[in-house]
């Protein structure tokens, strides 16, 4: 019987993906990652080669994309709303990716990926500055800044959110996270 390779580092990334948003790389186990998989943990050694391997491809699979298939539309503030609205829309639809940005900026001394990633924010900002001519890019890259941070804010503090605004909800909140992008758009910098 032939071992199937992609298949069995799927399931290693998805056990692994969850356990590292919970409870981040020191606090993950390779034993309770293997039998989430339902795959000998030898597996991770030789797949990855150790937990820490492990973790950065789990970032590297998740964290990478974060700016994937946003594209800037519009011009000034119609531009900043939806791109926060894009960026609220992705977290919401991967759940651990603020988790896992977090835990990385805790745990990790340098970025999983940073050449790549840094590059996908270029090109963000890049398309936001075309956007927003009246802003120097430093400024527009501060923005792309401000706009991460607004849009994933809920799921990395979920805590502070229900005590800051306990009535909001998904909804609500997507509505102001694109509000307050608009208003960024009109703040010089």
């Amino acid at each position: 019987m032939s071992w199937n390779t992609e298949a069995t580092r799927r399931k290693l990334l998805e056990a692994a993906t969850a356990q590292f948003a919970d409870v981040g790389l020191a606090g993950a186990r390779v034993d309770a990652i293997s039998r989430e998989a339902g795959v000998n943990k030898e597996r991770i050694y030789q797949y990855f080669g150790d937990k820490a391997g492990l973790f950065a491809a789990v970032l590297a699979a998740e964290v990478e994309h974060l700016l994937d298939g946003i594209s800037v539309t519009g011009s000034g503030a119609d531009a900043m709303g939806h791109v926060a609205g894009a960026l609220h829309d992705s977290a919401a639809a991967h759940p651990h990716l603020a988790r896992l940005l977090a835990w990385e900026s805790l745990e990790l001394s340098e970025p999983v990926s940073a050449e790549r990633r840094a590059a996908g924010c270029a090109a963000m900002v890049a398309s936001l500055a075309e956007a927003l001519p009246q802003h120097d890019r430093t400024h527009v890259a501060e923005l792309v800044l401000s706009l991460i941070s607004l849009a994933l804010a809920d799921r990395c503090l979920p805590h502070v959110a229900t005590l800051v605004a306990p009535g909001s909800t998904a909804s609500s909140r997507r509505a102001a996270v694109v509000a307050q992008a608009r208003a960024l758009a009109a703040v010089g910098g």
